[in-house]
């Protein structure tokens, strides 16, 4: 799992028939410092997370299970909400 923020919300007025109804979000990628990694990212949200957020993603075949359908082209998926984080000193 990865670390992100979510950072905007994706309007799509056309999708693929397994993604109808489904949000989709705009996701920062966070290292465990909570430093931007990369690019945005659009992740599918089921668990109705918010722009601001704090949460953990999956991506690759992982993410596609999220969604009911068994075959979709979902490539990132918004799996749950960070509350809380604790990252232990590095020596």
């Amino acid at each position: 799992m990865k670390i992100g923020r979510v950072i905007g919300r994706v309007v799509s007025t056309q999708k693929v028939e397994s993604l109808e109804g489904v949000k989709l979000l705009l996701v920062q990628p966070l290292d465990e410092n909570l430093q931007n990694v990369g690019d945005a990212i659009v992740a599918a949200d089921t668990i109705q997370s918010n722009v601001g957020q704090l949460i953990y993603y999956e991506t690759s075949m992982e993410a596609s299970r999220v969604i009911e359908t068994r075959m979709n082209p979902c490539d990132a998926a918004i799996m749950g909400i960070i509350d809380d984080m604790f990252v232990k000193d590095k020596k």
